[in-house]
């Protein structure tokens, strides 16, 4: 108490809030500017919350209890010890983002007919050079309140030929004779390997050996990464796509583990394609969609192209960027992407991973 009294200035009360609708990831605090945002969860009543500020021996906090965040910043005045009591203006706002908590990127999403559910699948991120071993999966009924559905392959545990660097996944549900079948495929190792499962949340087997781990014909660089998976709905072929410094594409056997001999095309769409390949359909044309630049850059960023077959050429617009950062918002690396439409609707939403805040 008698250090927190001298030393602990009033810039250090404000993140040791302790209310759980607030998001842990992602608080702002400008001393500069006297202000500090708040992300809480969606339903979080405004009109009367209150962040709980740790209560420190001889400091005070000024107003106490829940205050109105419903019409913009409350004023909050701190005083440490002997020093000047500072006054900041927080803001508490209610979001449905980040999706998750925690450190996740390069989410893939899937509406399951078996379940009736989303599905996000993610890279478990967090780790000193993107050493993760494992992958996760999260569910939805309604794209805005996710459950941890545990780990669903763990490269040490599960896979043979690779232990790390989980990189990446995406999938595939398959409707058989007999029930579902889902394809989830995932980097490991930079090759991609693919495991199967009855179920989005597994367990998944995974068939023992990599898909990919070679670069197509005539391709000199890049990684065999970040594959992206794709059902064509008019004719009910399903596809892969791949790539890091290059993007290739192939047509899926029906055993969902390998590629039909002689369709891999390399689709480069130009030069600003750097991985996080995504195709889907909509209005009689294919979309494409890929991560610009590196994934630790503030300017990663997605940009699209269109075809008129899964493999075909990709022909680019010109004003082709979707989503690229916004200093203002505090949004920065926005990227690795992959699309979800609400079943039956023509509603669309993009799933992204960026920077979170220092």
């Amino acid at each position: 108490a008698r250090l927190a009294a001298r030393w602990l200035r009033p810039a250090d009360v404000l993140p040791t809030t302790q209310n759980p609708a607030i998001r842990p990831l992602n608080t702002v605090v400008d001393t500069t500017a006297g202000r500090a945002t708040f992300l809480v969860k969606p339903g979080t009543r405004l009109t009367a919350f209150s962040p709980d500020f740790t209560d420190f021996a001889g400091v005070t906090i000024k107003p106490t209890g829940p205050q109105n965040f419903s019409q913009g910043p409350v004023r909050y005045t701190i005083g440490t010890g002997g020093g000047r009591p500072q006054t900041y203006a927080v803001s508490v706002t209610e979001t449905h983002n980040p999706a998750l908590t925690g450190y996740y990127a390069d989410p893939d999403i899937l509406y399951a007919q078996q379940t009736k559910r989303f599905y996000l699948y993610p890279t478990t991120d967090g780790f000193d050079n993107w050493s993760g071993t494992y992958f996760k999966a999260f569910s939805s009924p309604d794209l805005v309140n996710w459950r941890d559905e545990g780990v669903i392959l763990d490269l040490p545990r599960d896979v043979s030929w690779a232990k790390k660097s989980a990189w990446a996944p995406t999938i595939i549900e398959q409707k058989t004779a007999t029930g579902y079948k889902y394809a989830y495929y995932f980097c490991a190792g930079q090759k991609i390997g693919v495991a199967l499962a009855d179920s989005p949340t597994g367990p998944f087997q995974d068939s023992g050996q990599p898909l990919l781990d070679q670069r197509p014909a005539g391709v000199q660089g890049g990684q065999q990464i970040d594959p992206a998976a794709f059902r064509d709905p008019q004719t009910g072929r399903l596809y892969l796509y791949w790539g890091n410094g290059y993007m290739a594409g192939a047509e899926l056997n029906d055993d969902l583990t390998s590629l039909k001999p002689g369709t891999t095309q390399v689709l480069t769409p130009d030069a600003t394609f750097r991985e996080g390949s995504y195709a889907f359909y909509r209005h009689g044309k294919y979309y494409f969609m890929w991560s610009e630049n590196d994934t630790r850059d503030a300017d990663y960023r997605v940009r699209y192209g269109t075809a008129d077959a899964p493999l075909g050429k990709i022909t680019v617009p010109a004003n082709n960027l979707v989503l690229s950062k916004d200093p203002a918002a505090g949004l920065y690396g926005t990227g690795h992407n992959a699309v979800i439409q609400v079943p039956g609707r023509d509603e669309w939403y993009v799933v992204y991973h960026r920077f979170t805040y220092p």
